[in-house]
């Protein structure tokens, strides 16, 4: 089942410096991941500056242009994986707050985990 995380955190991440540490971390998770073929895609998102939310309020359009500074956690980056179970989802997720914590220790965030859908929208 594939399954998606997203990394959060507040805006005030974006321009500050990854420690080489959790690069190097992360570099090796991901490849052990990729190399068993479970990790399918996934990047860092540059700052809500470049971006843009187009907003669909009473039957309206309308596009607001970053930054979305009135926003109290954005997503900073995402990965798509394909995994067994949700058990695995779950450890790989944790796993990789793990590095987080241990070689970026100041940072504050969150890992949203999602399954993707499989059937019908909206069904279990």
């Amino acid at each position: 089942m594939k399954y998606m995380m997203l990394i959060k955190h507040t805006e005030d991440y974006r321009g500050k410096p990854i420690p080489q540490g959790l690069i190097d971390a992360m570099d090796g998770f991901i490849g052990e991941y990729a190399k068993q073929g479970k990790f399918l895609d996934g990047a860092g998102l540059k700052s809500s500056h470049k971006g843009k939310r187009i907003q669909l309020h009473g039957g309206r359009l309308r596009v607001v242009d970053g930054p979305f500074t009135e926003t109290k956690e954005l997503i900073g980056g995402y990965a798509i994986a394909d995994l067994e179970s949700d058990a695995e989802a779950l450890d790989m997720a944790t796993k990789f707050m793990e590095l987080h914590r241990t070689h970026w220790p100041e940072f504050e965030g969150e890992c949203e985990l999602r399954p993707f859908e499989t059937g019908a929208p909206g069904s279990e």
